[in-house]
C-alpha cells in the first residue's frame, strides 16, 4: 500500500490553540508519530469509509468518532434511493466494524441527527458532551464541506487538526502544480507522471510493452454472439432505511427492488467484488470498455466505484490485484485489458480529483456556452422513443449505474446537443449515479461531458451523431428512429441536432484545430441538406418532451 503519494497521519493545517495561537509544537508532535492524551471528537464522513487510516490501527481512550446520518447530505441534490441506502448502510456497517474493534464510536440516525441544524451544531454538541480539548477531522473531497468544517474549526476556541484521508495516490495539488502555467490539463502527461512515480506497469523508465496507452485496442463493440456476464450482487435488505427516509420525506429518484441493495456495503464485499471482476471479467475489459448494449447492465465494468469512493478499497490496492493477476495469468489477460483499467483508476480518477481542487468553486459556474435549456422530463423516467436514451436512462434509474460511455456519449450527448443548463445536467449526475459525489461527477460533467469549462479538460466538445452510438452498441436496431436517416420524419434525433450544435457554435469551434475538418465538410454538402436537417433539428428541439 505504501506510495509516495500517501500523507499518513499528517496534520496538513496549523492547530489552533486555545489563545488562538498556532500550535507548532502539538503539530510536530503529532508528525513524529507521537499521541496526545486530551480528550478528543474525530469526524467521519460518509466517504471516508477507510479502514486502513492510520487513525484505526489501535483504539484510544481518550478518542470519540463521531459520525452522523444528516439531511444536509441526503438533500443538497435529489440523490438515487439505491445511492443514499448505499451510503447509510455502508456508514451503519463502518461504525460497528470500529465499534468491534475497541474504538468509541457516536453515532447519529437520522431520527437523532434531525435535533441538529446542520453538521457544525451536531459537531458542536458532541464537543460539549465529551469535554473535548481537541477537535479532528479528514481533509473532505467535496468543496462544500472542505469550506464548512474550515469555518467550523475557527469558531471553534479549542485546538482543531485537520488529517489527510490517506486514500489518493496523488495530494489535492499535484495537478496544479503539475500544469503550472498552463492554459489547458492533457490527462495523459499527468498519468505518465504517476506511472514513472509509481512504477506501475513499468520497466525501468519506459512504460511495459513499450506503449502507454492501449486505447486503440479498446474500442471495440460486443460481437454479436456476446453472452450477458454474470456479476457479483448482493441481496440486502435495506427497508429500514427506506421506511426511515420516506417518513423524514427525503426526496429520491430511482428504485430498488424489495427494497434490496445489490451493492457492496463493506470493505469485505467490496474484496469480493474486486476478485470476481479479477477471475471473470478482467480479461474482456478493455477491450470491451467502451460498448453498449440492452441486453447487459455492466457487461465487463468492475462495479468497484462505490466502494472506491467511499475509501472502502484504496486505489493502489485495486491497481496492484489486477496487475498481480495478470501477471499471475499472462495466458489469457492481455496487456491492453489492464492498462485500460489502470488508466480508469490512477489516470482518470486522480486526473478529475485534481482538476476539481485546481479549479473550485469557480468550476462549479462554468458554462461556455451559455446554454439554459431544461432538461427534457424523459431523463426522470426514460419515458421516450430514442432506444439509446431509453435504454441508458432506465437503466440508471433501475440500477444506480452506467458505464462511461453511456455517460458521456448518450446521456451527455444528447444533454450538450440540446443546449442544456449545466447546472441542471450536474444535478441529474450527481444523483443518479451510486458512485458520484461532486469531486468526481462535476469534473466529467462540466469538463468531459458538457465542455463547459470551454477545453480546460478535453480538446474538443464530446458530441457526435447517431453514428457513434450505432457503431459501439445494438440500440439502433431496435429503435423507432432510423439512425440512416439525416433529416425529416422519423429520421434519428442525434443526427440532426449534432449539425444543429455545430452550426449555431460555429464562430467558435470552427477555430478548433479537431473540429476545423469537420466544418469543411459540411460546408460541401448541398444547401437544400443543410437546410433540411437544421430544419429537423429545430422541430426535435420544439418538442423535446415529445420524442
Amino acid at each position: 500500500m505504501g506510495s509516495p503519494y500517501q500523507y499518513s497521519g499528517i496534520v496538513v493545517k496549523p492547530l489552533k490553540s486555545k489563545d488562538g495561537q498556532d500550535a507548532h509544537c502539538v503539530r510536530l508532535s503529532l508528525m513524529s508519530g507521537e499521541t496526545t492524551t486530551q480528550r478528543t471528537v474525530r469526524l467521519i464522513l460518509g466517504d471516508q469509509l477507510n479502514a486502513r487510516h492510520s487513525w484505526f490501527r489501535e483504539p484510544r481512550a481518550e478518542v470519540v468518532y463521531v459520525m452522523a446520518e444528516l439531511r444536509q447530505e441526503l438533500t443538497y441534490t435529489r440523490h438515487h434511493i439505491q445511492k443514499a441506502c448505499a451510503f447509510i448502510r455502508s456508514m451503519r456497517n463502518f461504525a460497528d466494524a470500529l465499534t468491534a474493534s475497541g474504538h468509541e464510536v457516536k453515532y447519529f440516525r437520522l431520527d437523532e441527527s434531525l435535533d441538529f441544524d446542520d453538521l457544525p451544531a451536531l459537531l458542536q454538541a458532541c464537543i460539549e458532551e465529551t469535554d473535548a480539548e481537541r477537535f479532528e477531522y479528514q481533509m473532505p473531497d467535496e468543496y462544500r464541506l472542505d469550506q464548512q468544517l474550515s469555518a467550523f474549526c475557527e469558531s471553534l476556541g479549542i485546538e482543531t487538526a485537520v488529517f489527510d484521508s490517506e486514500h489518493f495516490m496523488t495530494s489535492r495539488e499535484d495537478l496544479a502544480r503539475f500544469f503550472e502555467g498552463k492554459k489547458t490539463y492533457l490527462m495523459e502527461n499527468f498519468y505518465r507522471d504517476i506511472r514513472r512515480r509509481t512504477g506501475i506497469l513499468m520497466q525501468d523508465d519506459k512504460p511495459e510493452g513499450d506503449r502507454w496507452n492501449f486505447d486503440a485496442d479498446n474500442r471495440n463493440r460486443l460481437p454479436k454472439d456476446h453472452v450477458a456476464t454474470e456479476h457479483l450482487l448482493f441481496d440486502e435488505d435495506v427497508s429500514d432505511i427506506v421506511r426511515m427516509l420516506q417518513a423524514h420525506d427525503i426526496p429520491l429518484m430511482g428504485e430498488m427492488a424489495g427494497d434490496r441493495l445489490p451493492w457492496p456495503t463493506t470493505r469485505k464485499q467490496s474484496r469480493e467484488v474486486l476478485e470476481h471482476f479479477l477471475e471473470h471479467h478482467l480479461h474482456s475489459f478493455g477491450t470491451y470498455q467502451d460498448a453498449m448494449t440492452d441486453s447487459d447492465s455492466f457487461i465487463y465494468h468492475s462495479r468497484i466505484s462505490f466502494s472506491l469512493n467511499s475509501k472502502m478499497l484504496h486505489p493502489r490496492e485495486v491497481v496492484d490485484s489486477v496487475v498481480d493477476h495478470w501477471r499471475q495469468h499472462s495466458t489469457g489477460i492481455t496487456l491492453a485489458q489492464v492498462e485500460g483499467y489502470v488508466r480508469q483508476i490512477i489516470g482518470w480518477r486522480e486526473y478529475m480529483r485534481g482538476v476539481y481542487w485546481a479549479r473550485m468553486p469557480e468550476y462549479a459556474s462554468t458554462n461556455f456556452f451559455d446554454h439554459d435549456r431544461e432538461l427534457p422530463a424523459f431523463y426522470w423516467n426514460g419515458d421516450t422513443r430514442m432506444h439509446c436514451m431509453a435504454h441508458s436512462i432506465t437503466q440508471s434509474l433501475e440500477v444506480a449505474h452506467a458505464h462511461h460511455i453511456q455517460r458521456l456519449m448518450v446521456t451527455g450527448n444528447f444533454a450538450l446537443l440540446i443546449g442544456a443548463d449545466p447546472d441542471a445536467v450536474d444535478a441529474w449526475y450527481l444523483g443518479i449515479y451510486i458512485d458520484a459525489i461532486e469531486w468526481v461527477e462535476i469534473t466529467n460533467t462540466r469538463g468531459m461531458s458538457q465542455f463547459a469549462d470551454g477545453g480546460l479538460l478535453a480538446t474538443k466538445p464530446y458530441v457526435s451523431s447517431g453514428n457513434y452510438i450505432n457503431k459501439m452498441s445494438d440500440y439502433c436496431k431496435r429503435c423507432h428512429y432510423s439512425v440512416k436517416q439525416k433529416s425529416g420524419e422519423g429520421s434519428c434525433p442525434f443526427n440532426s441536432l449534432y449539425w444543429h450544435f455545430m452550426e449555431r457554435h460555429h464562430d467558435t469551434l470552427s477555430k478548433n484545430a479537431r473540429i476545423g475538418m469537420i466544418y469543411r465538410g459540411w460546408a460541401k454538402r448541398p444547401q437544400e441538406e443543410r437546410d433540411a436537417i437544421l430544419q429537423t433539428a429545430e422541430v426535435y428541439l420544439s418538442k423535446l418532451d415529445e420524442l
